[in-house]
Order: structure tokens, then sequence, then C-alpha cells
């Protein structure tokens, strides 16, 4: 199966990814089958509860699924170049000087004991081959292209001495220092304000556009999605369920799995008629046990006895693909299709 954006201008290409973990005396795939492209400028989200394989994803992509954590197939194409079949010591250059990737925590992220300013002058100096006067300039142009002031207290600073939005900021100014093809940023805005959440989307929208680079932005939350990106991969169980534009994906999901999701989300509407948010039954799947066919089957109200025997292959359903092979016979999906045939 191939990815939804095979556009020959596709920053990154995934095909066909598998990344096992070892568990019980065999492998547990936490990524499984993963098709995903990136196309030049594009922001694409990769949505899923936690523990669908997302991060693990990325990691992939960046060379660094943590032991004992292993691909073990796929490919994953970056440019005209396959990813998996570098050396360590090319891969480092590609990720010094093509690929950035943001982590979920900034705090984590950073250096403790070295100064904001000396972190970002040694990313400079190492990746980018400047001299330390030209570094200390960059740095500052770098503190301010992200939107904080006052950079030289910023770059004298220590990361606990930083608000947990400046962190992230100064975490985008590392990652997006040399410029990179593809930013991967996982969970960015994860335990910030409703308001400091915005300011950092806004930032990688902005940049986005600046720079022009493409960006893979994993996020738990579909209104992030929805605010931010092109098309939206959902993940479930280490497979992408659903792809697809996000504006056509929010108005006509075709996978019980983000239908679920979808409706899991607080609207106004419910919070003034105090309606009770709709959750998605059962337990999160376990990947060292999970049904034969579809992963979703124990949890899906559509669930049917040919669920045994689904493939998880993703197939075209309008500008979607969609691995439910049954999403036209599914009531919500019929009277979608039928409430806009009659618009």
């Amino acid at each position: 199966m191939t990815p939804l954006n095979t556009a020959t201008d596709a920053v990154l290409s995934i095909e066909n990814l598998q990344v096992a973990f070892p568990a019980g005396g065999r492998d547990v795939l936490a990524a499984n089958e993963v098709n995903l492209a990136v196309g030049a400028g594009e922001i694409v989200g990769l949505i899923g509860e936690s523990g669908s394989g997302k991060s693990v994803t990325c990691r992939a992509v960046l060379g660094l699924v943590p032991f004992p954590g292993r691909v073990i197939g796929g490919r994953i194409r970056f440019g005209e170049r396959d990813l998996l079949g570098l050396t360590d010591a090319e891969l480092r250059r590609v990720r010094a000087q093509e690929l950035g990737m943001i982590f979920q925590d900034p705090f984590s992220s950073l250096n403790p004991v070295q100064r904001v300013g000396d972190q970002l002058m040694e990313t400079l100096t190492v990746n980018l081959r400047l001299g330390r006067a030209a570094a200390r300039a960059e740095a500052a142009d770098l503190v301010s292209a992200v939107g904080l002031t006052d950079a030289r207290r910023l770059l004298a600073s220590y990361p606990h001495e930083l608000s947990g939005g400046m962190r992230q900021r100064i975490m985008i100014a590392l990652a997006t220092a040399a410029r990179p093809r593809l930013l991967i940023a996982d969970e960015p805005t994860t335990a910030l304000d409703v308001t400091t959440q915005a300011r950092i989307l806004e930032l990688l929208t902005r940049l986005r556009r600046v720079m022009g680079m493409a960006i893979l932005l994993v996020s738990h939350d579909f209104g992030v999605i929805a605010e931010t990106c092109d098309r939206v991969a959902v993940m479930y169980a280490g497979h992408i369920v659903e792809q697809g534009p996000v504006d056509s994906v929010y108005r006509r999901s075709e996978h019980p799995y983000t239908q679920a999701l979808l409706r899991s989300i607080p609207s106004l509407a419910s919070a003034v008629t105090r309606t009770p948010r709709q959750t998605i039954g059962g337990q999160p799947p376990d990947l060292a046990d999970l049904p034969p066919g579809c992963p979703f089957a124990p949890r899906c109200p559509h669930v049917r006895p040919a669920c045994r025997d689904v493939t998880m292959e993703l197939e075209r359903a309008g500008d979607h693909l969609t691995a439910c092979p049954f999403v036209r016979s599914l009531p919500e999906v019929a009277s979608k299709a039928a409430a806009g045939a009659s618009m």
C-alpha cells in the first residue's frame, strides 16, 4: 500500500514501516506496516491515543528507536535517500542539517546545567561550522525569530529560569537552527496552557511559511491538528487506520476509531447543555495480545464477524484512505453521504 501523498516532491515517504520490541520471547510491533508521506512545505498531523505508535514512528525516521526496539521492515525515504540504509555518521549529518526534532518535554531535552546561549552556540558551531562570534550573533537572531525578546538575558539564562513556553521556543530555535527541510514536532504543546499552545502553533505555521520546511506534527489533540495541519493520519495499535485532508476527515471520518475520537472531543454545545462527553468504550489495546484482524474490533460499536479477517491495508474511500473495508455500510457514514448528496 502506498502513502496517500505520493508526489515526487515528497520530503518524507514512509513505506511499510515495522518497528518491533521484544516481549515474552517474541517481537511485538509498535509500528505495523505504516505508510505515510509528507510533501514539501506541507504540515501533516499524526494523531492517536497514547501508545498508538506515533512517537516510535517519528523516532524511527530519526534513527532513534530506543533499545531494545528496532526497525525490522520497510523503507524511510528522505528525498532520494533511504534513511535506513545510511551509516551512523551519515545519519548524524542528516539530523544535524536537514531533519529537526522537537521532543515532548523541553525541560528534559535541554541541559539543565548549561546556559541556553551556550547550548544554541554549540549547535551552531558543531552543525553549521560557525565561528564563536558568528554563532553568538546567530543565536540572538534565532531567539528573536521564535518570538522571544531580550535575547541577551535569555541567552545567559539556565533552562529552569524560563517558563515552559519559553523553553519550548528555545527548543524550536535549536531544531530549526540549520533551516531543516523537515521538522518533526512530537507533542510540542504538551503541558502548556491554552494561550501558550496557540502561540507555539502559530509560531510553527509561521516558520513553515518563512523557511518553506515541511512539518510532521504529532498530537493526541484533534483541536491542535485542526488548527495547524493540511492532512491528518490517525493511528491505532501501531497501524494507520485513516488518512485524508483535515477538513474532510473532520466532516466525514471513514473509520470507526476516528469517529469515536471525534465524538470524545468536548464541545461548547455539550457544555451548555451539560451533555456528558462520549468516551471510547473498552480498554486500550495490548500490543502483545491483539485480536485477529482489526485491532479496534473489541471497542468498535459496528463490529461484525468479518472484522476478524480485516488485513488493515489502507483502501481508498473518496479522498481518504481507510483500513475499514466496511466503511460504506456503517450507519454514520451512510447518513452523512446521504446528507451530502441532498445538499
